[in-house]
C-alpha cells in the first residue's frame, strides 16, 4: 500500500520523467523484450522502433505519477490501456514481469545516487497499485465477455468466409466461428485481437470491425503496410477457407448518445471503425456529416458502400478530400483537408459530435481546427491505431 512517504518521493521523481522518460521506457522494454519472450507476442515491434511504444508508456508513466494523489483525474487513460489489454490478452502473470523490468531500469537509468532504494520500494509500491487497478478492471471485461450472449475468454477460432478486395491497399476478411455458435454483438466502433503465428512465432494485432454487429460474423478490414508482417501475411497468405484465432471485442472508441448530429472525419484505413458507427448514427435517426480523406480513388475504400447509403438516407452528407487525385477521380475537395472544408461542410460547432480517426498527423490537424471552428473538446473524439500519444498540430 502506498504510504505518504511513497507519494511524496514518487512527485518527487516527476522532473526527471519529464526529462528523461523516454530514455527510461525505451531501456525497460529492450530489458523485458530481450529477457522475456514470453511477452513479445503483445507488442508491436514496428511501434518499439518508431519510439512510439517507448513515447507513449513514458507519457503514461508521467500521468500517472503527477496524479498519484488523485488517479480521477487520469480519466479515460485508464479505460483505453483496459480495453487494448483486454484486445490482446493482457493477464496477471504478465504483470510481475513489466514490474519487475520497471524497476530494473529506473535503477540503471537514473542511477544509485538517484534511484535510491526507498525510490525504489516508493515506485514498486507505486507500480503495484497501479497493477492491482488494471488486473481488476481488466478481469471485469473477460467476465463480462465471457457470460454474454456469443462470448467467449481468450482464444476463439474463426473461419475466412469471404476475403474481398476493398481498394489497391485494403481487403476485407469476413470471419465465421468454427463452432458455428453465435459471436458477441459488438459495439460500433470496437476492434478485435488477432492471434496469428508466422514462421513459427506467435503475434498479436488489433484490427477494427468494419461492419455493424449482427451476432453472426465479423469483417476486418485491413491496409497493406509497407513491411507489415501480419498485414503482408493476411494479404498475401490467408485465403478463404484458412482458421484465424479472434479475442472478443474491446474498445472505448463507440457513439455517445447524444441526439447531435454526428461528423465522421477520416483519413485512409482510419476509415474502417467509421462505417458501422455511420450506420448506427442513422438507425438512430442523426443527421450525418461523412468526410473521408485519401490519396485518390484507387485507395478509396467502401466509397460506394457510402454513396449508396446516402442515396437511401437523406439524413447523410458525404464528402470526399483526395490528396493526389488523379484524372479520373471525382472529389468534393483537393490537397489536404482545410478549415474552409469543414467550415462549408459541417453544422454549427455546439451542435455536433466530432469523430476522427486517420494518421497522426491528419488527427492533429482535424482537432486544430474542430477547435477553431468552435467544437467543445468534449465533443471531439479521437482514437489511435497504435500506442496513444499526444496530439499536436
Amino acid at each position: 500500500m502506498l504510504s505518504p512517504e511513497h507519494r511524496a518521493i514518487i512527485k518527487a521523481t516527476v522532473p526527471l520523467l519529464e526529462t528523461g522518460g523516454e530514455a527510461l521506457t525505451t531501456h525497460f522494454y529492450r530489458v523485458m523484450l530481450d529477457e522475456y519472450p514470453e511477452v513479445r507476442p503483445l507488442f508491436n515491434q514496428a511501434h518499439q522502433a518508431s519510439g512510439d511504444q517507448p513515447r507513449a508508456l513514458a507519457n503514461g508513466v508521467l500521468m500517472y505519477a503527477k496524479n498519484i494523489d488523485r488517479l480521477e483525474a487520469l480519466g479515460p487513460l485508464v479505460g483505453q490501456v483496459v480495453q487494448k489489454h483486454v484486445s490482446l490478452q493482457v493477464l496477471p502473470g504478465h504483470y510481475p514481469i513489466v514490474g519487475s523490468c520497471l524497476l530494473r531500469a529506473i535503477r540503471e537509468v537514473l542511477g544509485a545516487d538517484i534511484a535510491t532504494d526507498a525510490v525504489i520500494e516508493a515506485w514498486g509500491a507505486a507500480y503495484g497499485q497501479l497493477a492491482d487497478l488494471l488486473i481488476g478492471a481488466e478481469e471485469a471485461v473477460y467476465a463480462s465477455h465471457e457470460h454474454a450472449d456469443g462470448g467467449w475468454r481468450g482464444v476463439r477460432a474463426f473461419r475466412v468466409e469471404r476475403k474481398v478486395r476493398e481498394s489497391d491497399e485494403i481487403t476485407s476478411f469476413h470471419l465465421v466461428p468454427v463452432d458455428g455458435a453465435p459471436v458477441l454483438r459488438h459495439k460500433a466502433g470496437e476492434y478485435i485481437g488477432l492471434r496469428v503465428v508466422i514462421d513459427g512465432e506467435e503475434t498479436r494485432r488489433n484490427y477494427s470491425l468494419s461492419a455493424a454487429p449482427n451476432g453472426r460474423d465479423y469483417r476486418i478490414s485491413v491496409k497493406r503496410e509497407p513491411g507489415g508482417r501480419v498485414s503482408g501475411h493476411l494479404h498475401d497468405v490467408v485465403v478463404e477457407g484458412d482458421t484465424l484465432e479472434l479475442f472478443a471485442p474491446s474498445g472505448d472508441f463507440t457513439l455517445r448518445d447524444t441526439g447531435r448530429a454526428v461528423a465522421f472525419i477520416t483519413a485512409g484505413v482510419g476509415i474502417t471503425p467509421a462505417l458501422p458507427m455511420l450506420q448506427q448514427a442513422l438507425d438512430d435517426g442523426r443527421d450525418v456529416h461523412f468526410i473521408h480523406c485519401a490519396r485518390h480513388g484507387g485507395v478509396h475504400a467502401f466509397r460506394d458502400w457510402v454513396d449508396a447509403l446516402a442515396e437511401r438516407h437523406p439524413k447523410l452528407k458525404r464528402f470526399y478530400v483526395y490528396s493526389e487525385p488523379r484524372t479520373e477521380d471525382s472529389a468534393h475537395g483537393e490537397g489536404f483537408i482545410t478549415r474552409e472544408h469543414l467550415a462549408g461542410w459541417l453544422p454549427e460547432g455546439h451542435g455536433l459530435d466530432a469523430y476522427f480517426l486517420g494518421p497522426k498527423p491528419f488527427m492533429a490537424r482535424v482537432k486544430s481546427l474542430l477547435g477553431d471552428l468552435g467544437v467543445p473538446a468534449g465533443q471531439a473524439h479521437y482514437e489511435f491505431f497504435g500506442p496513444a500519444s499526444a496530439l499536436e498540430a
